[in-house]
């Protein structure tokens, strides 16, 4: 009697070209990231990019901060739903220290998100749209494209957004380091595969 190997309930995902890239030496990068396109990836030291996340570089360059962290199911450069062309021949560039979670979508096409942001589970950001330094995006929260978020703005998914004056922004950097010296010890790393 043979044992049948497991078989997954996941689709298979296509990959595309795989796509150029620059990495620092002090990243983590799980070997079941998919990166693919013809443009530049850049990813910046002691950053981390989980399992499944998709970073894809065909519609313009993906640049990656210091001390990001690149949460699973994650769409980072997706294509538009906005048919207007982008002026811009970046696709996407997350600054230092920012942290986009679970199932969150930035499409590319000059699209910025400034530094410490935290981008919430399920969130859409449009091409071309630009958060500021410090910008929490809570669940589900969608920016048009072309948007300009301020520096320090809470936004909700109804909508509404107010100024976060707490002064955390320092304490929110530390605590990013200590995670990812312990997402270190948790993922596999092999950034090697994608060179």
């Amino acid at each position: 009697m043979s044992a049948s190997k497991r078989q997954s309930i996941v689709p298979r995902v296509q990959s595309g070209p795989k796509a150029p890239v620059n990495f620092s030496s002090s990243i983590i990068i799980a070997d079941s990231a998919l990166l693919a396109g013809n443009h530049t990836i850049n990813i910046s030291s002691e950053s981390v990019v989980h399992p499944r996340a998709k970073l894809d570089s065909s519609n313009g360059r993906i640049t990656i901060g210091r001390r990001c962290i690149i949460h699973e199911r994650t769409s980072i450069g997706a294509a538009s739903t906005d048919p207007t062309p982008s002026e811009s021949r970046d696709g996407v560039v997350i600054s230092d220290y920012a942290t986009i979670e679970v199932g969150t979508v930035l499409e590319a096409g000059g699209t910025l998100i400034g530094e410490g942001c935290l981008i919430g589970v399920g969130c859409r950001v449009g091409k071309g749209a630009k958060l500021g330094k410090h910008c929490t995006l809570t669940p589900h929260s969608v920016i048009r494209p072309g948007e300009i978020i301020p520096d320090f703005t809470v936004v909700y998914s109804n909508g509404t957004r107010r100024t976060d004056k707490r002064g955390v922004s320092e304490l929110k950097n530390k605590a990013q380091a200590r995670q990812i010296e312990v997402l270190r010890r948790l993922i596999p790393s092999n950034p090697s595969k994608f060179q």
